[in-house]
């Protein structure tokens, strides 16, 4: 079963864009733009794994929503442009999972969003693109019906690509995302895993070569 997520946030242009990149990666979406709107939403429909939530909303505001996104079990996580500390800890204090502060980086939701719903047991045992599935329990990925076997790297490097469909990812994101910021080797390392990668699954032209940046995996939205 696909995990829900509640996308609450006013400016079309974020709302469309997080849905746009849940979607893709297998989540289902309910946006809102204000949180009036939200807050009828939660009444008659609270079956959400998780809220992304902006706290400067027309009508009711993230805060105000927070209560009663809490009284149904759905954990939070505040998008906002809000970036001075008490507003942070407020949020925290009150009960939010997790507190993004705007301009955000897709990949850091999307990681942040699967921490959550790991706590809470709500991971999104699969995901699908074109014909490939990757179970994210088994860590197992299948192309056509077939298993294709992928090193631990390779796996993890995969999933930083669909975490992030769309988007350039430079070779020291990538880098830091596979070994942490304490890794000093070459950067061209993550050329050989994403060659392996692009020729197990057939994605040579599915991953994209980004001149003097990295590589961008390229999903229809």
């Amino acid at each position: 079963m696909k995990a829900r997520i509640l996308v609450i946030e006013d400016e079309i242009a974020i709302n469309d864009l997080l849905c746009m990149n849940l979607e893709v990666t297998g989540y289902e979406t309910v946006s809102c733009l204000d949180g009036n709107e939200a807050s009828d939403t939660i009444r008659q429909d609270h079956n959400f794994q998780c809220a992304l939530v902006d706290i400067m909303l027309p009508g009711k505001d993230g805060y105000a929503l927070l209560p009663e996104l809490k009284r149904f079990g759905i954990p939070v996580i505040f998008l906002t442009a809000k970036a001075d500390l008490s507003s942070k800890v407020k949020g925290l204090k009150e009960g939010a999972e997790d507190y993004i502060v705007k301009p955000f980086e897709m990949l850091e939701v999307m990681v942040r969003l699967e921490k959550v719903l790991e706590r809470h047991g709500s991971t999104q045992e699969q995901l699908q693109i074109d014909d490939v599935i990757i179970d994210t329990v088994s860590h197992t990925v299948i192309k056509n019906g077939e298993e294709i076997y992928l090193k631990p790297m390779e796996y993890n490097c995969l999933m930083m690509f669909v975490k992030s469909p769309n988007k350039a990812l430079s070779r020291e994101q990538l880098l830091s995302g596979l070994w942490g910021v304490e890794f000093e080797g070459e950067t061209r390392t993550v050329d050989a895993h994403v060659g392996r990668i692009r020729k197990k699954l057939g994605w040579q032209d599915k991953i994209k070569t980004i001149p003097r940046i990295g590589y961008r995996l390229e999903v229809d939205l």
